[in-house]
């Protein structure tokens, strides 16, 4: 009987030592995603200063969405604390809405004939384009990771175990509200 009761404890604390590992490898694993999701922003933020420095010599009317595209690369571009839930998410809401802006600065380009013949914005747009969609990849990878660590630890045992792993719900990576909307590109060309 004592021999059955050990080894019943032994595969409790197998278990639960197998479940720890899991919730630790899909934090890791979360965390790998975000930093994935930083390395294709700074490439985006990178970019943005040519971009608007070109657009800046042909759009004079488009001061504003010039200086709110700066200003939102400026809270992007701020650090955070990974381990900070609340902080991921400001920090992705901060890019995704940069990521709005920018869309709209790149449709705004249509009504400067100057502009969106120029080679050096042509390329700029190029390289644009793909920098998104290395961040929607990176995104989706971002998302899944998420979603298994969400999972794991909001499902018991998990929940039990997320403490000791300091593992927690991270946040998804969503649009911001801007970005759902229709852009009405006739505005950007009158």
């Amino acid at each position: 009987m004592d021999n059955l009761l050990l080894i019943v404890v032994i595969a409790v604390v197998a278990l639960l030592y197998f479940w720890y590992v899991s919730i630790v490898s899909k934090r890791n694993k979360a965390r790998e995603a975000l930093s994935g999701i930083d390395v294709q922003l700074k490439k985006r933020s990178n970019l943005i200063p040519n971009v608007l420095a070109i657009a800046k010599r042909f759009m004079e009317h488009e001061a504003e969405l010039l200086t709110g595209v700066t200003e939102l690369r400026t809270r992007a571009d701020a650090g955070y604390d990974a381990a900070n839930p609340d902080a991921v998410k400001e920090h992705l809401q901060a890019a995704s809405a940069l990521g709005s802006q920018m869309g709209r600065l790149m449709i705004s380009v249509e009504a400067y004939p100057d502009l969106k013949s120029d080679e050096t914005m042509l390329q700029a747009q190029r390289t644009y384009n793909e920098v998104e969609a290395q961040i929607a990849a990176a995104r989706r990878f971002y998302n899944a990771a998420v979603t298994q660590l969400n999972n794991s630890v909001e499902i018991f045992p998990g929940n039990l175990l997320a403490g000791f792993a300091k593992a927690s719900v991270m946040p998804f990576y969503e649009t911001d509200e801007g970005s759902k909307q229709p852009v009405d590109a006739s505005a950007f060309l009158n």
